[in-house]
């Protein structure tokens, strides 16, 4: 699975994107995110507070809860604002 991040998410972890693969016990975004923020160091900085994080599931927006089940790829990143 590739898991991509942006923003200040990809500034803190020191990458855009990564393929892993995923322990069993990952199966939703919300498990995905405690399991990257064990890693420490920029991970524990950057998914602190899963909270504040938005996330899509091979492009699709979805909630924390959401399954990452066959998906190819996750994506990571803080609430985004425009105007």
């Amino acid at each position: 699975m590739t898991i991509l991040y942006f923003a200040w998410v990809r500034e803190r972890i020191g990458l855009a994107e990564e393929a892993l693969t995923l322990p069993d016990g990952v199966t939703s975004v919300a498990e995905l995110i405690r399991w990257l923020a064990a890693r420490g160091g920029g991970y524990a900085e950057a998914l602190a507070e899963p909270e504040r994080l938005r996330a899509a599931v091979d492009q699709t927006f979805v909630g924390l809860d959401a399954s990452v089940h066959g998906a190819r790829e996750v994506a990571i990143f803080p609430p985004v604002t425009g105007g």
